[in-house]
């Protein structure tokens, strides 16, 4: 499957090569280890070219010494010792996080025709999972960025229920955001819930980060949860109850610190809301989709459509 995605996003046959043997180690690590492993992807894309991002996320025993495995000829399986080492050198980015007794979180990007680093579209970095209910063929969940020379923009929609009812009203919120590009938060909501009336309505959370200014717009409609970490603070972001294309009763935006290291995190309420980053000593630090892949793995309640979405200020 991965690999007819690379090729139909132009990868060449050393870089689809290349993509095979990452996700071949990546899934043999999981049977080898795990308890309860999962293997995601997704597309990526930036100015410079098309990417792939797998997340390998497992409830394993995890890794005490993490140098150790990346190093070839070591193995607790009696292999050959080269998965995690190999993966490493074969991916365009890598990165890994584990805690013993909990399991670990692998994360591989492989870039098209690229031999280093992609550099960033931006100062924002973004992780994120986004999954449909098991069963369904299409997620009731949607999510979509706007980027300006000021200002980013993230739109995360939870179409009411689930399947593709749900996902017609998440992609007509998503569309809002690029039709009406210069709109604030709440007005974007407020513009979103005409357009969602012959829709079955979604919950609704648009957050606009200004990193010249250092603050951070946010409004929100339903169950979608937002958090801030900034300069050692916790912001909980409030989302007032409704239903974007039926019921709005009322829409208001508020507006916290962002700065150089802030991490914004939503998600749908396909994720249980008691999560703790503190009890993952140093994840916060790590790349966003290694956090949203964590916070997917433990504490999705798996019988809805989820999406766990991560945005990092670089420093």
């Amino acid at each position: 499957m991965t690999t007819t995605a690379a090729r139909a996003l132009g990868f060449a046959e050393k870089d689809t090569n290349n993509l095979a043997l990452v996700v071949t180690e990546a899934a043999t690590n999981l049977v080898k280890h795990a308890v309860g492993g999962q293997l995601l992807w997704r597309a990526l894309e930036r100015d410079h070219g098309t990417g792939l991002e797998i997340l390998a996320l497992d409830r394993g025993p995890g890794i005490s010494n993490v140098g150790e495995c990346l190093r070839n000829g070591y193995s607790t399986a009696g292999s050959l010792g080269t998965g995690l080492g190999a993966i490493a050198r074969l991916a365009t980015e890598f990165d890994i996080y584990s805690l013993p007794g909990k399991g670990t979180a692998l994360l591989a990007r492989l870039w098209s025709g690229r031999l280093s680093i992609p550099g960033p579209a931006s100062a924002l970095e973004l992780g994120v999972v986004c999954l449909a209910k098991p069963g369904e063929q299409s997620c009731g969940d949607g999510w979509t960025q706007l980027a300006q020379a000021d200002r980013q923009v993230l739109l995360l929609a939870d179409g009411l229920g689930h399947g593709l009812g749900a996902a017609t009203a998440a992609q007509a919120a998503m569309q809002v955001l690029h039709q009406h590009p210069a709109l604030a938060p709440a007005a974007l909501i407020e513009v979103a819930h005409a357009a969602l009336r012959r829709t079955r309505g979604a919950a609704l959370a648009v957050a606009e980060l200004n990193p010249m200014q250092q603050v951070i717009r946010f409004a929100g409609i339903g169950n979608i949860t937002g958090v801030v970490f900034n300069a050692g603070h916790r912001h909980h972001l409030v989302s007032y109850n409704g239903t974007v294309g039926h019921t709005l009763l009322k829409v208001q935006e508020f507006s916290v610190p962002w700065s150089p290291g802030a991490l914004l995190i939503l998600h749908s309420d396909g994720l249980v809301t008691h999560w703790d980053l503190d009890v993952y000593p140093g994840l916060r630090g790590r790349d966003p989709s290694l956090i949203a892949g964590v916070l997917y793995r433990d504490y999705t309640r798996g019988y809805d459509d989820v999406t766990v979405l991560v945005a990092k200020q670089r420093r």
